[in-house]
């Protein structure tokens, strides 16, 4: 089930450059960075109530986040919604016909468990899915 919306993801250019900018924007700290090699991104994440925006710049050109800005030239990426469990959540979703990017679960930015959903079927959306890590 779907529980909340977890983040929004944004891709900009360059972390560095873009950092002062929503913290100023959003009166927020950034409180986790990190790399996720698997998915070839750099990560900034900041809080906003009970939601975060993740900044998202990619270290390699063969990432989606690096063909993403090759198109767009940066902004709004995709919109991560947090759910109970994710294994029954892609199987649910898979059931009521959308497309899968990832059939089973990856290790994702901010100690989360990840899948995404094919924008194709989610009328251009980006969706991903994550749950917390357990131990």
């Amino acid at each position: 089930m779907i529980k909340r919306i977890e983040h929004l993801g944004i891709a900009v250019d360059n972390l560095e450059s873009a950092l002062p900018i929503f913290e100023a924007l959003l009166g927020s700290k950034v409180y986790k960075e990190e790399i996720v090699v698997s998915e070839g991104v750099r990560t900034a994440f900041l809080k906003v109530g009970e939601s975060k925006i993740e900044l998202l710049e990619a270290t390699n050109k063969d990432s989606a986040i690096a063909k993403f800005l090759a198109k767009n030239k940066g902004g709004f990426h995709h919109i991560a919604f947090e759910v109970d469990n994710i294994n029954e959540e892609l199987i649910r979703l898979e059931s009521e016909g959308f497309q899968l990017i990832h059939a089973t679960p990856k290790s994702g930015a901010d100690n989360k468990r990840i899948a995404f959903l094919h924008p194709k079927s989610t009328k251009g959306l980006l969706v991903e899915l994550c749950q917390e890590k357990t131990s």
